[in-house]
């Protein structure tokens, strides 16, 4: 592995480490500049495209969550584990990790992240991120 390579992974693992900051902290301007513009964003049986409509995604997030459970989260933790990077080329590269989410109930909920990523400009960006759960806490705010 070469230098840029390394540097490449290095970015990548930021890229992550930011949506999921941004994200829990609600700061979505910030977190749409992590997406490409054409960016598809895939969750449960739904794709949002674009950064519009992602941002829209995301500022619904504490509506959607009082609906399933018996309150809206007082707030969300996003942790990543076992982060494989693997780059196609100099601007392209795919991802996948587990994902578990802390909230008032502890362990809330919990899947993987497959991801696309391709460097725009010299930054690397999500391409594509596809969201799977693979299960959530009864009592998780966000079980429908």
């Amino acid at each position: 592995m070469d230098v840029p390579q390394l540097l490449a992974r290095e970015a990548i693992r930021d890229l992550v480490a930011r949506y999921n900051a941004y994200g829990d902290s609600g700061l979505f301007d910030p977190m749409m500049d992590l997406f490409t513009t054409d960016a598809a964003l895939e969750l449960e049986d739904r794709t949002y495209r674009g950064r519009d409509d992602i941002r829209a995604m995301f500022a619904s997030v504490p509506e959607r969550s009082s609906e399933g459970g018996t309150r809206p989260p007082a707030y969300l933790r996003h942790c990543t584990a076992t982060h494989q990077i693997d780059l196609v080329d100099d601007d392209h590269a795919t991802g996948r990790c587990y994902f578990s989410v802390l909230s008032s109930i502890g362990l809330d909920h919990w899947g993987r992240y497959l991801d696309g990523y391709r460097r725009v400009d010299g930054a690397w960006r999500f391409a594509r991120r596809r969201v799977l759960v693979d299960d959530l806490h009864p009592d998780s705010t966000f079980r429908r």
